[in-house]
């Protein structure tokens, strides 16, 4: 993990007071503070529409807060012009529930296209792409355990390994900071343990900053190193893995009306 000069971990995501309203009647966040550490994997855990999606969206300013501020690897996000975010977002990958790949394309083309941030204008086809970024996306490919699969038409492969060419594509960036909103939700169990694995992995070998959002609590008590869980737009559990059972974490999807009282006491 990345520690500053006083050899503190150094925090790379801060919400302080975190508000989100889409309309006086929807109220997305409510009083969110999380500090996540360099090279933690959190895992968010709660109901659909608890505020996970919208939460990950404030680290990549992909939405800005109401109250409260957000700051990611020292920048605040809600503060920063259309530059400095194009800049965050450069070290910023994001891995979706829905693959979001060219069906049509190659597996390589579809990981070629996590560099465009760093390139200037379209790209057709992939040796439209230069040859360091063919290079670096087979690379990470390999990572994945697909570089045997880099020219087949990403539409014939498995959801499982649609996902880990999602993953190589985010890697491709070389990022700080991994975001993952529900990456197995459309999995089934084997593939959802191969894909969480990867990115624990990953995480480990890169000092990656990984926050995760999950349904299956199994899932999320296996791989990650701390639980925090939403509900109703506010924090209620906020533990390391080692100190919440299933019971506790199962504790975030009960109780849907009640707005204050966190699941556990002492929710940091």
């Amino acid at each position: 993990m990345s520690v500053d000069s006083s050899g503190v971990t150094e925090t790379v995501i801060q919400l302080s007071g975190v508000g989100k309203r889409f309309d006086p009647d929807v109220v997305a966040l409510d009083d969110v503070s999380l500090d996540v550490r360099a090279g933690e994997v959190v895992v968010l855990l709660g109901l659909s529409g608890s505020g996970k999606s919208t939460l990950l969206r404030h680290v990549n300013g992909l939405h800005l807060p109401t109250t409260g501020s957000v700051r990611v690897l020292a920048s605040d996000v809600g503060t920063a012009s259309g530059a400095e975010l194009r800049r965050l977002r450069t070290r910023i990958g994001f891995v979706f529930q829905q693959f979001h790949l060219v069906g049509s394309a190659s597996v390589l083309e579809n990981v070629c296209t996590g560099g465009l941030g760093s390139l200037r204008g379209p790209r057709l086809g992939l040796l439209g792409y230069p040859r360091r970024v063919r290079r670096a996306a087979l690379e990470q490919l390999d990572r994945v355990g697909l570089a045997d699969q880099r020219f087949q038409r990403a539409d014939t492969l498995s959801g499982g390994q649609q996902q880990r060419v999602a993953v190589a594509r985010a890697l491709l960036q070389k990022p700080r900071i991994l975001l993952a909103d529900e990456p197995v939700a459309s999995l089934d169990p084997e593939s959802s343990a191969q894909v969480m694995q990867l990115i624990a992995d990953i995480s480990r070998e890169d000092r990656l900053t990984v926050l995760c959002s999950l349904h299956q609590v199994e899932v999320a008590l296996s791989f990650g190193q701390r639980i925090v869980g939403l509900r109703s737009g506010r924090v209620v559990l906020d533990r390391p893995v080692a100190e919440v059972d299933r019971a506790g974490a199962m504790a975030v999807y009960s109780a849907v009306g009640a707005r204050t009282e966190p699941v556990l006491a002492g929710a940091r």
